[in-house]
């Protein structure tokens, strides 16, 4: 669908997958207002942070509602069903995601029922220590005399697990029980929760994911980017702190700290992941990667006659590259802004035939033309390769390739799911083996520092690990990672484990049977 910053360029072979976005999260507390429409234009704002499912919770003051699908936003949700969703609070989610499978059990919001209400959550990020907290959570229900859950139909998320942890401590009210149990989460969490009464914000101490609050003229909000503020209509009041909880309810705003602030932005999002419209950390994403593009050109000039963007991620480095340059910037590459990440997969004959869904060249703009292409980022190198070759065939005499951002050549565990360190194309080839293999005639990146500088944040400030290797959070063995970490471990509970936890791998039987496809 057309997104503001349509970053279609990672889709114009049909399958190809670039790096996944986070997931979007909106939260709003504004009683006399149509909170689940505020709600579903935040998400519609929020939609480039994930596609695969949406959802919205509301509470009335006595019960929670939770409507959640696959799909996208517009896809979800309709005036019908968000007419039926009675309020003064709500939640909202957009998921991509990174731990669990994309199922319906998986999408969120996450709804609990505890012993004082109900509760329900979304999450922004991706948890590195979901094993530990699985764990503590089935600690927590043996103290309780909780029956312990069917492994089976256990949603897989390590949303699911510190929903269930919230929810774990029916002495506590909601507010308590998160103070006592997010100083033992890790990873990068921005949260959006809510009981029947309060909205809750909460950001790890790392503010690895963006969160912001705003102000309404009868309420509250807090969303991912500050671009769901402008477009419900809310004033930006701040960014919700490393460290921080914050309450909303009949009694106003509220913060708590729960853990020490140790800032460690994640500098992907500068690059590709936030709308070009959103503020992080008080500077305007668009006006980033301009200067980026500018320092691009700086570093790796070329003698050329037309820079041109890959639509849309591509496009403001382009500019700058241009403005510094001093060479014409002009569209090249056109878009169909109606291709959605959810189209048919067209079959290998039909692939075959060079089929062009997402981009197409402009002949008359391209035909003898000496390019300079501006990109965000290259991954495996498939798309980037078609696009030369596009360019090509479309009359372009030759073809540089610039990137906005550092060869990307490790993956992330904070949210973004990239393809694995194997399949990295920066992490086993050179810049002129990747330049040869894609077929241009020149290739450059831009520097770490100079990406970093154009932040204007000091490096230490910044996660910059998938293209320095340096994990600001501690990442657990290779065994506990990965998208479907906490399925393997419901499998080897159903399974059966040793004392140490370690699965036997016997005796499973058919248990899974249902669930294979």
């Amino acid at each position: 669908m057309p997104r503001g910053d349509g970053k279609l360029s990672h889709d114009l072979l049909p399958g190809e997958k670039g790096p996944q976005d986070a997931c979007g999260v909106f939260g709003v507390w504004a009683p006399g207002e149509e909170v689940a429409k505020l709600t579903y234009f935040g998400l519609y704002a929020l939609q480039h942070r994930g596609q695969e499912s949406a959802g919205i919770a509301v509470s009335d003051g006595t019960h929670i509602l939770v409507y959640k699908d696959m799909g996208l936003v517009s896809q979800v949700f309709t005036e019908a069903n968000l007419d039926s969703l009675h309020g003064h609070l709500a939640i909202g989610h957009t998921r991509y995601s990174t731990t669990g499978s994309s199922v319906w059990a998986n999408a969120q919001p996450t709804f609990r029922s505890t012993a004082t209400g109900e509760l329900a959550l979304g999450h922004n990020g991706n948890l590195t220590n979901v094993h530990e907290l699985r764990a503590r959570q089935s600690e927590l229900a043996v103290d309780s005399g909780e029956l312990p859950f069917d492994a089976r139909h256990l949603a897989t998320s390590d949303t699911d697990v510190l929903a269930a942890l919230l929810a774990a401590h029916p002495e506590l009210t909601l507010e308590d029980s998160a103070l006592l149990e997010l100083p033992f989460v890790r990873g990068a969490f921005s949260l959006v929760f809510m009981d029947d009464d309060a909205l809750y914000g909460a950001r790890d101490p790392q503010g690895i994911r963006p969160l912001v609050l705003g102000r309404l003229e009868r309420g509250w909000v807090i969303a991912s980017e500050t671009a769901a503020l402008d477009i419900v209509g809310a004033s930006f009041v701040r960014e919700v702190e490393p460290g921080e909880l914050i309450v909303i309810d009949e009694n106003g705003l509220r913060s708590h700290r729960f853990a020490e602030a140790d800032p460690k932005g994640c500098l992907f999002e500068y690059v590709y992941l936030a709308r070009p419209d959103t503020s992080i950390a008080g500077k305007a994403v668009q006006a980033v990667r301009v200067e980026i593009g500018r320092r691009l050109a700086r570093e790796h000039g070329v003698d050329a006659d037309l820079v041109i963007p890959v639509p849309e991620s591509g496009r403001y480095a382009a500019i700058g590259y241009a403005q510094e340059s001093g060479i014409p910037f002009a569209e090249g590459l056109v878009k169909n802004a109606y291709v959605g990440r959810t189209f048919i997969q067209p079959s290998q004959s039909i692939r075959q035939l060079g089929i062009r869904l997402k981009l197409n060249p402009l002949r008359d703009v391209i035909d003898g033309q000496r390019l300079v292409v501006v990109d965000d980022s290259i991954v495996r190198g498939n798309t980037q390769r078609a696009l030369v070759r596009m360019l090509r065939e479309a009359g372009a005499r030759e073809v540089h390739v610039r990137i906005s951002s550092p060869p990307v050549k490790w993956p992330c565990f904070y949210g973004i799911d990239f393809a694995s360190r194997a399949e990295l194309i920066a992490n086993g080839l050179s810049v002129d083996e990747i330049c040869r293999s894609l077929g241009a005639d020149s290739l450059a990146y831009v520097d770490l520092d100079e990406l970093v500088d154009a932040t204007g944040l000091p490096k230490e400030r910044l996660c910059r690990a998938c293209f320095d290797g340096v994990y600001p959070v501690d990442i657990p063995e290779p065994e506990l990672l990965g998208k479907h970490v906490l399925e393997v471990i419901e499998r080897r509970a159903a399974s059966g484990a040793d004392a140490e936890g370690v699965a036997t791998w016997t005796g499973g039987g058919a248990v899974d049977a249902l669930d294979r496809p």
